[in-house]
């Protein structure tokens, strides 16, 4: 993709409950399943759903099968461990020179 740099950045990770911002599912939480920095996406669990017909495999049966879809890490905020609303992520340098990530709402690190 053009303008993206080269080993990007994102403030959510795999683990992280989020909430969902904006589209069909705004409003919905859930866990990041998979991230895809260099994409600027996610996957969340339970959100984002879309129906795929699948060929029949040694692993399955052919069906419609309904699964997550990844949306864009903009669209997500994730959830302050404090008051379980969604906040914006700052980062911050502890003592020990380790770069942890701080939630706006509260200041709690979130990075254990």
């Amino acid at each position: 993709m053009a303008g993206m740099a080269k080993g990007t950045k994102m403030k959510v990770r795999k683990g992280d409950k989020v909430f969902v911002l904006a589209g069909k599912d705004k409003g919905k939480t859930g866990e990041v399943l998979r991230a895809w920095p260099k994409k600027q996406r996610v996957l969340v669990q339970r959100v984002n759903m879309v129906k795929r017909h699948m060929r029949a495999s040694t692993a399955q049966t052919a069906g419609i099968v309904e699964k997550e879809a990844p949306i864009h890490v903009s669209n997500v905020a994730l959830i302050d461990p404090n008051s379980d609303k969604p906040t914006r992520v700052g980062f911050k340098v502890l003592e020990g020179g380790r770069k942890v990530r701080v939630a706006r709402r509260s200041g709690e690190v979130i990075d254990i």
